[in-house]
């Protein structure tokens, strides 16, 4: 491992056609150990409202509940933007952190719950970046909190060759 990837954007390259399959993840921790991150870009039906009502209202109550990846799909992630990033259980970038369900109200600017997590054991990630799997990119803060296409969003903005496969139709068949 050179260098931790917490903060960072992992963008599924198009060879991906798994669970992460157009996918944006927010590496939330990578150490010697392994890594783990959220999904970002893949909204479930199910409002936050419904799922964790504890966290309603700290998100808006009929935000979805995002499909964070497939590890316990049944635990609860919540990233928030704090007004004091001291507030978080664990910062992950800038005023970007985890919320602890359990602990005091934070004072929160936004919040996104989701349910699972992408995780990888000790050197799985690094393996999968040599492998050409991901796409590494800088995090704008704004991305955790959108909506639409996500995977070109961020292709586009890293520019270069990546601009043209953020073009790339789900579907290519409908190339």
């Amino acid at each position: 491992m050179e260098k931790s990837l917490r903060g960072h954007l992992l963008i599924a390259a198009p060879s991906l056609f798994d669970y992460f399959r157009r996918t944006v993840v927010l590496v939330l921790e990578h150490t010697e150990e392994g890594a783990m991150g959220v999904v970002l870009n893949r909204p479930s039906e199910t409002t936050v409202g419904e799922a964790v009502s504890t966290l309603a209202e700290l998100a808006d109550h009929d935000e979805l509940v995002r499909l964070g990846g497939p590890v316990s799909p049944e635990s609860v992630v919540a990233l928030g933007e704090f007004d004091d990033p001291d507030d978080a259980s664990s910062t992950v970038a800038g005023s970007l952190g985890l919320l602890d369900p359990e602990g005091p109200d934070p004072s929160l600017r936004r919040l996104r719950v989701y349910a699972g997590y992408a995780g990888w054991g000790p050197g799985q990630l690094d393996g999968e970046l040599e492998d050409g799997a991901w796409i590494v990119e800088s995090l704008d803060p704004e991305d955790p909190f959108k909506d639409g296409d996500l995977w070109a969003d961020a292709l586009q903005r890293k520019g270069g060759a990546y601009s043209l496969l953020s073009t790339m139709p789900a579907d290519p068949s409908l190339n």
